[in-house]
């Protein structure tokens, strides 16, 4: 894994997420790094995360694939371009579409591992498919569409 995670090449203006944001204080700060073809993200749920004693919230595990899945495109399309993170013009996606499917209750306490397979990249828009684990079983997959964040949402124009 690469030693910045994809999240932190995004400009401050840009960097205020609840599920990614190094700026947001009482955010998740989600973090996602390369892991060859397929990219990572691990996070801990903490005791507020919880739906039912035990379980973690869907809502979370949704932040958690939404934040992993944009981080992931962004690196796809530098990817595609042949570029580092670090390099300007900065690119940045936002999501269009998210789809999740809970496929078994997510236990609260051990590490979630979230994994990205990206399934397209065009010019605009990258699709990356996400698997999130829990003790090595898959608890929810999602799909997100990610589009490349429309100026009016920046206010450096950089990213």
């Amino acid at each position: 894994m690469e030693e910045k995670a994809f999240q932190d090449h995004y400009a401050d203006d840009v960097s205020h997420c609840y599920g990614c944001g190094r700026l947001n204080e009482e955010g998740l700060h989600i973090k996602s790094y390369w892991d060859g073809e397929e990219s990572v993200a691990r996070f801990t749920p903490r005791a507020c995360h919880i739906a039912a004693p035990g379980f973690v919230y869907g809502g979370v595990i949704a932040s958690l694939i939404d934040c992993h899945g944009t981080g992931t495109a962004a690196a796809a399309a530098y990817r595609s371009e042949g570029r580092a993170m670090d390099t300007q013009p900065g690119i940045r996606f936002v999501t269009a579409s998210l789809k999740v499917d809970y496929l078994l209750p997510t236990p609260l306490g051990p590490e979630l591992l979230a994994r990205g397979k990206v399934k397209s990249v065009g010019k605009r828009k990258v699709v990356v498919v996400v698997e999130v684990l829990a003790e090595e079983k898959v608890c929810a997959r999602g799909e997100v569409v990610a589009v490349r964040m429309p100026g009016t949402m920046k206010r450096t124009g950089t990213n």
